[in-house]
């Protein structure tokens, strides 16, 4: 099992949005957003395209195509992120039903159901107090504290 990047590839993403539109760039483009979180743009533009269903970004076609945020990011929790991009609960029970015959077999859902549910509350009540614009400040000091310039990287159109 390997963990799942998702939430953390579309905070990102809209992080270098906000960015990228503080430099005076309105849209960017699935390409752009690629570039700096080192992946495929397809893989972008399914994120960005789950992000639209959910009101997060807007998307803009023919000239000057391309993504732009749809709510202030201050506006924007990572719950709102996560929530639209990795619908469902956190953890999953048996695919099938253990034996229903042995003692752990038949406690074992709804004991890990129980503490599953604590554990999602906590979860969503943490993502739910933390906004996209956090993030963004927080990035900003680590890449400052790092000597890394606050300039985003926009890749040469052409």
């Amino acid at each position: 099992m390997s963990a799942n990047s998702r939430l953390t590839i579309a905070a990102h993403a809209l992080a270098w949005m906000e960015l990228n539109k503080r430099q005076g760039h309105e849209i960017a483009t699935s390409e752009q957003i690629a570039e700096s979180v080192n992946t495929n743009p397809v893989v972008i533009r399914r994120l960005l395209a789950e992000l639209r269903r959910a009101g997060l970004v807007e998307s803009r076609r023919g000239a000057g195509a391309g993504w732009m945020l749809a709510r202030e990011l201050e506006s924007i929790t990572l719950l709102d992120v996560y929530e639209a991009v990795e619908p469902g609960t956190l953890f999953a029970m048996h695919r099938a039903t253990p034996n229903q015959e042995c003692p752990v077999g038949f406690g074992i859902r709804p004991t890990m159901q129980s503490i599953y549910a604590g554990i999602e509350e906590t979860v969503r009540g943490e993502l739910a107090r933390t906004t996209v614009a956090g993030v963004l400040r927080g990035v900003l000091e680590v890449g400052g504290s790092a000597g890394v310039g606050g300039q985003v990287r926009v890749r040469a159109e052409g």
